[in-house]
């Protein structure tokens, strides 16, 4: 709706058809609180006060909104916030969400039947099956399709949360690092003019090292476990049985939603109009059209069953509409001050990433992003470091190509350090204990990333970001 009422009043009031660019070094650090309101409410509020925020996230998320949009309207204009919003809106967070939508009810829509005996080395397969399927139908759509499966096929063992935390790290994570496709920070740098291949280039060795030892160390652990003897309970709540797939015509949806993303990477016709100075392009308007096509068409042709197998619902979509674009509106002006360098209030930052000879530091913009991106989410983190690093698209993908690698490993495998430092994990975690596995706390969940993700990440940084 805000988006609507933006572009309708750009085309009433042509006066307003010219975008208002905020100066960033005008600006102090005051304006960047809203945006840190937006994230430490994701956070915290969810582990304090958790009935507060099941209720009122929508309206959580619109204060903090208000209060970057009415300020900054009250000192540089309506016209500047008008613009600021439809730019982040219309241009960014549209776009954004409508993939994320398309991901999710195509992967809702597949529902697999049957169960398989959970044994390490069918565990092993099922979590390396879902890293590869990570970067083709997003992380969110991989978890949703496999965890379920994974869960029937270890319902007769005692140990069990080991499963889902390495699936955590594999599948809702590391697993989406390659196309924007994956994850949701990827998404975003392809909307700013990263090359749709760029990521599986210069991403695809830091990967394949980081699943690999995450995938033999789940084994080792999991072969540990399945020979103790009391391991496997007496009854199995569900026996074995083949394995089929209903709701399949969303596996053709599910190209056809490649083939948009890749449809608008390559075709380039230019812009088909402009809203307050935020570019339409015609590729971006016939992928999103397209997106809401393949939309509509799975919630049409998947058999109702399928979803209820799935227990599918809207519920996590709309949290992250609503969060989202707070972030994207109080996003706008921290993103400004980065981007003034030195002479914005940021400098520090900057200076923290860049080394003695002026060029960005690989391993320092790998750790601050990771870092970041452990608490706070990934997708916003990578937008602020992928403006503090030049925000030039093709700059990062030439001249500063290991920084974007950098940015780009650090948001997307950091994201698995804790519950929320991406979307599917805290997902992940309700579904598994839905399912009775007592799942590790917020601190036992962090106890098994510190002793097994961040000794790899230490190993990386000399091998790949030195």
């Amino acid at each position: 709706m805000a988006t609507a009422s933006a572009a309708f009043a750009a085309f009433t009031f042509p006066s307003l058809c010219l975008a208002a660019e905020i100066d960033g070094a005008a600006l102090s650090t005051l304006w960047a609180l809203p945006f840190a309101g937006v994230l430490l409410s994701i956070a915290v509020l969810p582990l304090l006060a958790p009935s507060l925020w099941h209720h009122h996230f929508g309206k959580i998320a619109a204060f903090w909104a208000l209060a970057f949009l009415l300020p900054f309207g009250v000192a540089q204009g309506a016209h500047a916030a008008l613009a600021v919003s439809v730019h982040a809106l219309l241009a960014e967070y549209l776009p954004f969400i409508i993939l994320l939508t398309a991901l999710f009810t195509v992967a809702g829509g597949i529902c697999v039947r049957g169960n398989l005996r959970g044994t390490p080395g069918l565990n092993t397969a099922i979590l390396a099956l879902g890293t590869v399927l990570a970067s083709v139908m997003g992380t969110t759509g991989a978890a949703m399709l496999l965890i379920r499966p994974l869960i029937r096929a270890n319902d007769d063992r005692r140990h069990v949360a080991h499963i889902v935390v390495f699936f955590i790290f594999l599948v809702a994570n590391a697993g989406g690092s390659l196309t924007p496709l994956g994850d949701p920070p990827l998404f975003l740098g392809f909307l700013k003019g990263v090359d749709f291949f760029w990521t599986a280039r210069h991403v695809l060795l830091p990967m394949l090292f980081l699943c690999a030892a995450l995938l033999a160390i789940f084994y080792l652990l999991d072969r540990h476990y399945y020979l103790n003897r009391e391991e496997i309970r007496a009854l199995d709540p569900t026996p074995d049985a083949p394995l089929s797939f209903e709701g399949g015509v969303n596996f053709i949806l599910l190209a056809v939603a490649v083939a948009l993303v890749l449809m608008s990477g390559i075709w380039k016709p230019g812009t088909a109009f402009e809203v307050m100075g935020a570019p339409q392009d015609w590729q971006n308007l016939a992928r999103d059209l397209g997106l809401v096509a393949v939309i509509l068409a799975s919630l049409k042709l998947t058999p109702r069953s399928a979803r209820e197998g799935n227990d599918f619902g809207w519920g996590p979509m709309l949290e992250v509409a609503k969060l989202f674009a707070a972030i994207f509106l109080t996003i706008a002006p921290v993103i400004a001050m980065l981007r003034a360098g030195e002479q914005g209030a940021f400098a520090a930052v900057v200076r923290a990433v860049t080394g003695p000879d002026g060029r960005p530091d690989d391993a320092m913009y790998f750790w601050m992003t990771g870092a970041l991106s452990s608490f706070l989410d990934n997708a916003p983190t990578y937008l602020v470091f992928f403006n503090t690093a030049s925000g030039d698209a093709a700059e990062l993908m030439g001249p500063l190509a290991s920084t974007l690698a950098a940015i780009s490993a650090g948001a997307v495998f950091m994201g698995a350090n804790s519950y929320i430092g991406n979307a599917p994990n805290m997902m992940v975690k309700a579904i598994a204990e839905e399912r009775g596995i007592r799942m590790p706390s917020f601190f036992g969940y962090m106890a098994w990333s510190c002793g097994i993700l961040v000794p790899l990440f230490v190993v990386m940084t000399f091998i790949f970001f030195k």
